[in-house]
């Protein structure tokens, strides 16, 4: 599933989605619901029209980023992958696309930016190196 919009001035999810897209992903990312359910979570926030809901629940169907399913006369909703998947998958994306279109300048920028990185995460990438370092080539 290929996010086709990364908009690179909002944050969080709404970088990947529209604002009401991104709370129904947050709903769907705690357990699967109906669009009944969804919209009775997201009215604790703010009123929300039914259809408006079924209707982008619809499109994230079609987008395959989520799964519709029959019990009875609901339809069920669950996400095709966990958040942690869906973040994974989107940023190792983006990076690569980067990298395929910009090379060297993206590397340079991510080492730049490795000086504001917490030092657990710079630990991380160190062995990461290491042991992409030791697999035989190829």
């Amino acid at each position: 599933m290929k996010i086709q919009l990364f908009k690179r001035n909002e944050r969080g999810l709404n970088r990947f989605f529209g604002p009401l897209e991104a709370k129904i992903m947050d709903v769907l990312w705690q357990g699967e619901r109906s669009i009944k359910d969804v919209q009775h979570e997201l009215e604790k926030e703010k009123s929300t029209n039914f259809n408006t809901v079924m209707t982008v629940m619809n499109r994230l169907v079609d987008k395959g980023i989520l799964i519709k399913r029959t019990e009875g006369r609901a339809s069920i909703f669950s996400p095709v992958q966990s958040r942690e998947e869906f973040v994974n998958t989107q940023s190792k994306e983006m990076t690569q696309e980067l990298m395929d279109e910009f090379g060297s300048v993206v590397v340079s920028h991510m080492i730049e930016a490795l000086d504001e990185a917490d030092e657990a995460l710079v630990a991380q990438l160190e062995q990461k190196i290491k042991d992409w370092k030791k697999e035989p080539s190829s």
